[in-house]
């Protein structure tokens, strides 16, 4: 007896599908997504490589000190560094994230087949992912300001 389980469905359905599948095609659709991964693996390498250098002039320059007032002041330039290669790769993966949305948005209302109804939606999508992206970098920026305020404040002495 014959029963209609999910992996005969799918098994029918590839079947039936087989003589329409179309090589060229299929290439294209995926192009788009290799793109973005290829741009994200590019972004995380060159990412990877800023930080390596970030930590290898730090090693370099604590080698050998033997004040720890010296020591302390490298590792608080090390951190300062840090904060700021933080917030430029995050600034850069907002940027690539927002791009690549206003590039799928951009697909969608290309592959449909009214696109001038779709339109004011997409406008709208792609004016709230630049909103964020200019919220995020606001936000980074105030941060930053905070943070080098806070570490140039004189130290007020404490009254034993």
């Amino acid at each position: 007896m014959f029963k209609n389980t999910p992996f005969e469905a799918i098994a029918k359905t590839m079947s039936e599908s087989t003589p329409k599948f179309n090589p060229t095609a299929m290439q294209d659709a995926i192009k788009p997504a290799q793109d973005n991964l290829k741009a994200w693996a590019d972004l995380a390498q060159s990412q990877a490589k800023e930080a390596q250098a970030v930590i290898t002039e730090t090693v370099d320059s604590i080698k050998g000190i033997k004040d720890p007032q010296e020591a302390f002041e490298i590792m608080k330039a090390s951190a300062e560094a840090g904060m700021a290669l933080f917030a430029k790769n995050l600034k850069d993966a907002t940027s690539l994230s927002v791009g690549q949305f206003h590039s799928t948005v951009d697909a969608i209302e290309k592959a449909l087949p009214a696109p001038e109804a779709f339109a004011s939606v997409a406008k709208g999508l792609k004016s709230a992912a630049s909103t964020a992206e200019s919220a995020l970098d606001s936000a980074l920026e105030k941060g930053a300001s905070m943070a080098a305020s806070a570490t140039s404040a004189p130290k007020s002495k404490k009254a034993r």
